[in-house]
């Protein structure tokens, strides 16, 4: 079993997020609410973490986010602009100053030559500001994605903001 204990970055996080008092709020695809779940495994997380989506579907991601058929149509649920449209949706739809999504292709299948297994797309937004995305590949199986698409995230999440 891989190690899942996200506490350590989750809990600075927190601290990051409790200094400036921002609240985030999460939008997941292939991580299925292990990000929120990072989060919310952190006690008084509720002070700076206001809530997480979980749209696994490209439906989802209409319904809950916003998130444009022509631009799933175009460019495919794993793209950097989908994880735009997710984060863009978060911080419309929540009351949240800080937004990530995620969108991938965690395995064993789904996979392409231009989208293989283990890419997974990031996005940080902040109103008022570009939204950042970042494309990364993961080696491993299903679960070492998914824990490394989080590690990734929350890190990334705490550079930005510290």
């Amino acid at each position: 079993m891989m190690e899942l204990d996200f506490t350590a970055i989750a809990a600075k996080l927190g601290k990051v997020l409790l200094e400036k008092q921002l609240m985030l709020g999460t939008a997941e695809s292939c991580t299925g609410g292990l990000v929120a779940g990072a989060i919310t495994a952190i006690a008084g997380s509720s002070e700076w973490f206001e809530r997480g989506f979980v749209t696994y579907s490209n439906r989802a991601k209409q319904e809950m986010l916003g998130v444009s058929a022509e631009t799933l149509e175009r460019e495919g649920a794993v793209s950097a602009a989908v994880v735009t449209e997710m984060a863009a949706g978060v911080l419309k739809m929540a009351p949240v100053q800080v937004a990530v999504a995620v969108s991938g292709i965690a395995g064993p299948s789904g996979g392409s030559a231009s989208k293989p297994v283990g890419m997974v797309y990031f996005a940080w937004a902040v109103p008022g500001q570009p939204i950042v995305t970042a494309c990364r590949h993961f080696q491993g199986d299903r679960e070492r994605v998914r824990v490394e698409a989080v590690r990734f995230v929350l890190g990334e999440l705490v550079q930005k903001l510290g």
